[in-house]
């Protein structure tokens, strides 16, 4: 879950607060502050966690993706060796994490 902190960061990137236990009842807002309703700070909370949840995709891909030192070896292999046995396996692993991790 999306933090009350970032959520009211979202809304006024300069307001000063304080608050317990991520219970938004317990916010008390520095006198240089103007006070964010609790209903904006939820909504705003919900509104980056799906944002949030929206890239789950993206996140799981990158930690799947072959990793740069392979993609190297591949490309170099295939465009200065003329071999691209290694470059079709990196195409294939690439595109295996596309398939099994689609945007949604």
């Amino acid at each position: 879950m999306v933090e009350i902190r970032e959520a009211i960061h979202a809304i006024n990137s300069a307001a000063e607060f304080s608050y317990q236990n991520e219970d938004i009842n317990t916010i008390e807002w520095n006198k240089n502050t103007t006070p964010i309703s609790k209903a904006d700070i939820e909504a705003k909370q919900t509104e980056l966690q799906a944002a949030y949840d929206a890239l789950a995709y993206a996140r799981t891909r990158k930690q799947e993706y072959p990793n740069v030192d392979e993609f190297m070896e591949a490309y170099t292999e295939k465009e200065i060796g003329g071999n691209s046995s290694k470059w079709d396996e990196y195409v294939i692993k690439y595109n295996k994490v596309r398939s099994d991790n689609p945007k949604l």
